[in-house]
């Protein structure tokens, strides 16, 4: 499994004029494009790091086969990103362009722009897809309710706080399209793996989440929904009828009371969904195995206490955990300290600045120092994290790779799968176990490095 995130990016000059994204993108990846070559580079901890469409940075993880490493290789992304940041204003400002490059790990821009944070899941390919896909979907849509970043919506017809940032932004249920029709599930099928035995379960409803707590039950609720769905106790059991007027009406609803109506002409409300969801992976079997792995037993119990609190409207039970709950706790406070009306642009800035990965600038991390968030890995996790793969799949061997050849100064090319030096002879080597994590022929390539 893994995890890709696109930051959006802006740069202030003088406190009003702004750099073009192109301009602040050229900026920011100068140092990757010197040792790399290009604005589309692996690294040695083993993630990917690159320009997406519309100017923005966009960091991969490696593969993981733990929630543990998939939470550090994440939170290792954002300061990867953060010390490009660092580094290019340092440059801008050594220029004489007196300029602050903020990056957000959010979904929208001001404009209204959408962009994504994509979940990864290697399936096996025996598996019956459409069905997979089909049972999963309506858990997608409505785990929002614990998983969603939140969102102040301000317009000429009023303001007010929704759930999710992505759920405005979704077309259709599946598709191959990413941008111009954007799907919860993208079927493109690049498994990035071996084409016989695995497909790439390829999600980009999700939200961006600032909070690992929210990562890591957004990973883990997922993985295990996945599971549940791959053993058949999903089919049919909970089609939506009308799937993306749904997803975007329990954004807006947070008394959780309102019902939509599946399929089977039953109306149920996202909060009865995941508890009955939840009840399934109760019972699924396997469970306890699982369970034994880091994170998942704290997942599964800040999922019952989630959608406890969602019954009772007591958000404290999970209101440092979740990040709609801790940004709309943090923003109603504040709201009633300076007595401010809900148009007040304020109250807008403040839900941008939650997602500013600068640490010296961004509200989550203001709040996570005055203690009013939950963490689950240290700093030491997450420098590790920034330097070192995996140790248990693939990433292992190229991130291993990778780290010899810059130290040799070698010239090679890496994906996800292949492992190149480009010389004469051309010696190249295809991994595509995701899951193997030593490889005599990768050790050999590497000592003729």
């Amino acid at each position: 499994m893994g995890l890709e995130t696109e930051y959006g990016v802006t740069c202030v000059v003088d406190g009003q004029r702004r750099l073009s994204p192109d301009e602040v993108a050229r900026y920011l990846l100068r140092k990757v494009v010197v040792w790399g070559r290009s604005s589309n580079v692996f690294l040695p901890n083993g993630g990917r790091l690159y320009l997406d469409v519309g100017s923005h940075p966009e960091y991969a993880t490696a593969e993981c086969d733990n929630l543990s490493d998939l939470i550090k290789q994440d939170q290792a992304g954002d300061r990867i990103v953060e010390e490009l940041a660092v580094s290019a204003e340092i440059r801008l400002n050594a220029e004489g362009i007196n300029g602050q490059i903020h990056l957000f790990k959010n979904n929208m821009d001001a404009a209204g722009n959408s962009y994504g944070c994509h979940e990864n899941f290697s399936v096996s390919r025996k598996k019956n897809f459409e069905e997979v896909t089909e049972s999963i979907i309506p858990f997608l849509i409505t785990r929002q309710i614990f998983c969603g970043a939140g969102k102040w919506i301000s317009s000429s017809k009023g303001a007010n706080f929704q759930i999710s940032q992505r759920a405005e932004h979704m077309w259709e249920s599946v598709s191959s399209a990413t941008t111009r029709s954007r799907p919860i599930i993208n079927t493109r099928d690049e498994p990035h793996a071996d084409p016989d035995e695995y497909r790439r379960l390829h999600i980009i409803v999700g939200d961006s989440n600032m909070s690992e707590t929210t990562t890591v039950l957004k990973v883990a609720t997922t993985e295990l929904m996945l599971r549940a769905a791959e053993l058949g106790l999903l089919k049919d059991k909970f089609t939506i009828e009308n799937p993306i007027k749904t997803i975007r009406d329990i954004s807006k609803d947070l008394k959780f009371r309102n019902s939509f109506r599946l399929s089977s002409g039953r109306e149920i409300t996202a909060l009865q969904m995941q508890n009955e969801m939840y009840n399934i992976v109760l019972s699924m079997p396997g469970l306890d195995e699982i369970l034994d792995k880091p994170f998942y037993r704290y997942a599964l119990n800040l999922w019952r206490r989630s959608l406890d609190a969602l019954e009772s409207q007591d958000f404290s039970l999970v209101d440092m955990e979740l990040d709609w709950m801790i940004k709309r706790k943090f923003m109603n406070s504040y709201k009633e300290k300076h007595q401010l009306n809900d148009m007040d642009s304020r109250l807008i800035l403040l839900d941008i600045s939650y997602h500013n990965i600068r640490k010296d600038r961004g509200l989550f991390y203001i709040l996570e120092k005055s203690g009013m968030t939950k963490t689950l890995i240290t700093n030491n996790d997450v420098n590790s994290a920034m330097e070192n793969p995996p140790e248990t799949t693939r990433a292992a061997l190229r991130g291993r790779f990778i780290k010899v050849a810059q130290e040799k100064k070698r010239d090679f090319t890496v994906d996800w799968v292949n492992l190149k030096i480009n010389d004469q002879q051309q010696s190249s080597i295809a991994c595509k176990d995701p899951f193997k994590n030593i490889d005599e022929r990768v050790d050999k390539l590497i000592a003729t490095l």
